[in-house]
């Protein structure tokens, strides 16, 4: 195993610290992670329409349409407010303007999605005798909008914030007087790269007709079948998180960069499912995706990255002083799912010990959860609860309500503990023989100093 963490340290880690840094990937996440707050919100308005109990069903039946609007408007639309927030980040990374490059990031987005005018459908209807069908123009469809337009939204930002960049590099800009007040001269300055953008999307989707939302999505699709149904699929990314942060590095910030967007897909999938009326359960009928990202928040990652909410259990009870130290500051963070005091400070980080269970206990709570989820024993997934939130209460609100889910989370905690101990009792035995050598050596110079005072 040691062999193993100084190849990752040695060769394994430095690139994957690059990818972490990539400036691309980082407006991904900042951009994606700037919508959760609305995600977060706007899906618990899911519990609202559909909740657990048949009586409130039946009472809340009439006003479902009314109740999902808050929903609509945020978790519906999260690819227009990811757009914006990847293309301001994009554009702070290359000191541009911010502002600019999120409008044009979105303006990009946005003319990729054409509009429909459904005035010549209206007036058959209205020709027809039909009531309240009135003429109402131009409409922007939703259904890109939402999640299934998020790798739409990546690319445009891409290309919107980089014709900016290579026009703005190239002086290809308006230039204001100094007397100009800079709000009014970083208009003007992004006229030129506007102009550029807009023609090109429109030429690309209404001049030549292409669907950019139907070929990511042709691309895109395997990957999402894969990492949110398939076993191994859904396996590797608790395998890569959990093997960087052994080496040191933030392994959420590298694969979620990656992974979020397809998980938000999924999520969004899983929504629209439970609102159209389907099960909360997987397959025909229910939800589409075993794993989106609330699947590994909850029931794989109890307490942070590596399930380590059980090492923190066990560390509060070790008669090493100070792994018992270690224990009493991680606990109350663990509980709330951060676990970078322990990582750090017992620590995880290249320590061939803690690192086998804290990448073995994942991988079986994983495994669990996962079949769980496939045969319908718990409900699967579909509302982003704030992740600080302790992962019985957490889990519970993410599968609208499921009890199933919160006794699965108490199992992997359990499950956890089992893995951690053998493990943590050979660290811990490590630990009390170098506390007792630093001790007796402390007493050998206390001796020695009052030998020579005497």
């Amino acid at each position: 195993m040691e062999k193993f963490l100084v190849w990752l340290e040695e060769k394994f880690m430095p690139p994957m610290a690059r990818l972490a840094e990539q400036r691309h990937l980082k407006a991904v996440r900042d951009g994606v992670i700037s919508t959760l707050p609305l995600i977060i919100v706007g899906s618990f308005f899911i519990i609202l329409a559909q909740p657990p109990v048949e009586a409130l069903q039946e009472l809340v039946a009439p006003y479902v349409g009314d109740i999902m609007i808050p929903f609509r408007m945020t978790v519906g639309l999260m690819s227009v407010y990811a757009a914006y927030g990847m293309g301001y980040s994009l554009a702070r990374s290359y000191k541009l303007d911010g502002v600019s490059g999120g409008v044009l990031s979105l303006a990009t987005f946005l003319m990729m999605n054409v509009p429909l005018n459904v005035d010549g459908v209206l007036n058959e209807a209205m020709e027809a005798g039909i009531e309240g069908a009135d003429p109402i123009g131009f409409v922007l469809p939703m259904g890109n909008l939402g999640g299934a337009g998020m790798f739409t939204a990546i690319l445009s930002m891409i290309v919107a914030v980089e014709i900016m960049r290579f026009m703005t590099v190239r002086n290809f800009t308006l230039t204001m007087p100094e007397q100009v007040p800079d709000s009014v001269a970083r208009s003007f300055e992004a006229l030129f790269p506007a102009t550029v953008v807009i023609v090109f999307a429109w030429i690309v989707r209404v001049m030549l007709g292409f669907d950019i939302n139907e070929l990511m999505m042709s691309i895109f699709s395997p990957l999402i079948e894969i990492s949110g149904n398939n076993y191994f699929g859904v396996m590797l990314p608790v395998l890569l998180v959990t093997v960087l942060w052994a080496a040191g590095i933030h392994g959420m910030s590298v694969i979620g960069s990656v992974m979020r967007p397809a998980w938000l897909v999924m999520l969004d999938a899983n929504i629209e499912a439970v609102a159209d009326g389907g099960a909360m359960t997987f397959g025909e009928g229910g939800l589409p995706y075993i794993a989106p990202e609330p699947f590994y928040q909850w029931y794989v990652w109890v307490g942070g990255a590596g399930a380590t909410l059980a090492l923190a259990i066990l560390l509060v009870f070790s008669k090493s002083a100070y792994l018992k130290q270690v224990g009493k500051f991680s606990i109350i963070p663990g509980l709330f799912n951060i676990n970078e005091p322990m990582i750090f400070g017992a620590p995880i980080v290249m320590n061939p010990i803690l690192a086998i269970p804290f990448i073995l206990a994942p991988v079986v709570t994983t495994t669990i959860s996962y079949f769980a989820v496939y045969f319908g024993l718990v409900s699967g997934l579909t509302i982003m609860a704030p992740w600080t939130l302790p992962a019985p209460i957490g889990a519970w609100m993410a599968s609208g309500g499921s009890f199933a889910a919160l006794l699965l989370v108490l199992i992997n905690i359990a499950v956890a503990l089992g893995i951690y101990y053998p493990f943590f009792k050979v660290y811990e035995k490590k630990m009390i023989e170098e506390e007792n050598a630093e001790i007796q050596e402390k007493q050998k110079k206390q001796a020695t100093r009052e030998t020579v005072t005497a």
